[in-house]
């Protein structure tokens, strides 16, 4: 871990000059606030794929208590939630210098996935939704809102991380952290239980984005629901399980409700039982106990399904219906399968970017998946270059069609049966449900 890690890399097309004026996609990784991977994307794939009509960018930013530490001495003597500040400077950093590269600083599509995706709507919303003209669209790809908590309700795990550190006893607590080794401070940098709770949250829910009154200045279900965002195109989705890489293997209704307690220590015993009551058990999935697949629907749709459809409706309302396009990823792998996982959080990845292109990720999009890549990788290059997915979409990809007015339809991108689809009645009641709950889950 480094604080000196504000690093874009640009991917250029080998003719392009400063007229070529080429659409810049610039893409947030995620990793929950807590890790980044930037060497791991490669845009080469996608500007071959888009005929060398684009320039791809990506970068780094500060995470963890270097990214979100939290007080009130830090907001007197610097700034709150500087990771997303360090992800702003890069944006303008773009609008300064991408047309060095190619890029026209005027047709800047900015994409995240998962926590990269929650930095998306940030950004959306960020200053209350005043536009700085650092992007003309937006995508985001399983959108991440975990607990937005104000700055007061955090002293305690900024005390915790001085004492961690070895400054509780210096005159000046902020003074004393920034001047001791960076191991020391990656040392102290771990989970503890959330007042009110008895278990750790995952170390990356850790250290998250608040409420600072200035670059954030409300919660993300509020400002989208009172329209203070800025007002592009988006594209913004969701896999089928989206929770399945974090729920806790529950086996009985009091396991799965101490997992909610633990990320939402506000959550009420009532509202507890009602989650339980809201989401039974089913059979159990390979690897896993009864009421794991509960807690996993429950999780997925708590934290991204249901905030990436909120997204799509209140743009619908806010923007047009015609400038929101929402999808739902349904690729079948048999080693997640096999895992009980089912279609886990950004599994599309490796089709967005290409297989070989980010590191990792299943081996069947080379072999019996290999049909979605060119499907995916066309209606997000699409959006890229037109700010809608369908002008540049793959040959044999089906129209997508927008949000529309209240209707909920979205693409399910599924290998060799890519089709529109309605959003359930069911899921959405479920998502009322989690608007419902969004005060005392503090989202």
């Amino acid at each position: 871990m480094d604080e000196d890690c504000l690093f874009v890399n640009v991917f250029s097309p080998s003719a392009a000059t400063e007229a070529s004026k080429l659409p810049v996609w610039v893409f947030i990784q995620g990793g929950g606030y807590a890790q980044n991977s930037n060497a791991n994307y490669n845009g080469t794939t996608v500007i071959q794929e888009s005929g060398h009509g684009i320039v791809f960018v990506t970068l780094n930013y500060r995470v963890g208590a270097l990214g979100f530490l939290s007080s009130e001495t830090v907001r007197e003597n610097g700034d709150l939630n500087v990771g997303l500040l360090d992800q702003r400077m890069a944006l303008r950093w773009v609008q300064e210098h991408i047309s060095k590269f190619g890029g026209d600083p005027d047709h800047v599509v900015i994409h995240g996935c998962s926590a990269g995706a929650g930095s998306v709507t940030y950004h959306l919303a960020a200053y209350g939704g005043r536009d700085d003209d650092l992007f003309t669209g937006a995508i985001a790809q399983s959108p991440f809102w975990p607990t937005q908590r104000r700055v007061s309700d955090t002293e305690w795990q900024f005390n915790r991380f001085v004492k961690d550190a070895g400054c509780a006893k210096a005159p000046d607590a902020l003074a004393c952290l920034r001047s001791i080794d960076i191991k020391k401070l990656q040392a102290a940098n771990i989970e503890s239980p959330f007042p009110g709770t008895t278990d750790n949250p995952l170390t990356r829910w850790y250290f998250l984005p608040v409420i600072d009154d200035d670059l954030i200045v409300d919660r993300l279900y509020k400002l989208f629901d009172r329209g203070q965002f800025i007002k592009v195109p988006v594209m913004v989705g969701d896999d089928t399980d989206e929770g399945s890489y974090f729920a806790f293997n529950a086996s009985t209704k009091a396991e799965m409700a101490q997992f909610f307690k633990n990320y939402y220590p506000n959550l009420k015993k009532h509202q507890l039982e009602t989650i339980n009551l809201v989401y039974k058990k089913s059979i159990a999935l390979p690897y896993h106990a009864e009421y794991f697949s509960a807690a996993s629907a429950a999780y997925g749709d708590a934290t991204f399904t249901c905030p990436g459809n909120h997204i799509a409706s209140t743009i619908a309302k806010h923007v047009s219906p015609q400038e929101i396009w929402n999808y739902r990823v349904n690729i079948q792998d048999l080693g997640n399968l096999a895992q009980g996982i089912g279609v886990p959080h950004t599994m599309e990845n490796p089709a967005i970017f290409g297989p070989g292109s980010i590191g990792g990720g299943p081996s069947s999009f080379d072999t019996y998946n290999s049909a979605i890549v060119p499907v995916i990788m066309g209606y997000w290059l699409s959006f890229v270059r037109s700010l809608d997915p369908n002008p540049h979409r793959y040959i044999d990809a089906p129209r997508w069609h927008s949000w529309g007015s209240g209707a909920g339809q979205r693409m399910r991108l599924e290998t060799n049966d890519t089709a529109m689809e309605r959003v359930p009645r069911e899921s959405k009641k479920k998502c009322e449900f989690w608007h419902h709950l969004a005060p005392a889950m503090e989202v």
